[in-house]
């Protein structure tokens, strides 16, 4: 891997964490005070789009809309962990990358397989944008 898809891998990567850092302060109701919505925005990229764990395919507005419509959704226990993050794809100014994402929200488990490509952005807060994102359950929510 060259030296500047090194540097698209680490702003990538801090990205991925700081983003699900960012949910955990959003959805837990003690937190959400402190989140700063405007953070989502700036690193959704204009023609962003989602496919959900369950297969659903969602553009910009509709991911937009419903993280924030579920401020404060989550008690104290809920948690992200990101896991097994590697590059996948890489251009100029382009990346793939890979993770697992394990959640605990109200008692139960579940794991995701994500893969997300991100384009450099100067304006983007770890100077990358979130391009396209795919999501496959490995662990569906415990019952």
């Amino acid at each position: 891997m060259s030296a500047i898809n090194e540097t698209l891998f680490s702003k990538a990567s801090a990205e991925v964490i700081d983003l699900h850092r960012f949910f955990v302060d959003w959805f837990v109701a003690a937190r959400a005070d402190k989140a700063d919505f405007s953070r989502f925005e700036r690193a959704m990229g204009d023609g962003f789009g989602m496919v959900a764990p369950d297969g659903k395919v969602l553009d910009r507005d509709a991911v937009v809309d419903h993280v924030r419509s579920s401020r404060a959704s989550c008690d104290d226990g809920f948690t992200i962990s990101i896991e097994d993050i590697r590059p996948g794809w890489q251009g100029a100014d382009t990346i793939v990358v890979l993770y697992v994402e394990a959640q605990l929200r109200g008692g139960k488990r579940s794991r995701r397989q994500s893969s997300a490509v991100f384009t450099t952005s100067s304006s983007a807060p770890n100077g990358v944008q979130w391009r396209h994102l795919h999501e496959t359950w490995l662990q569906v929510p415990e019952s």
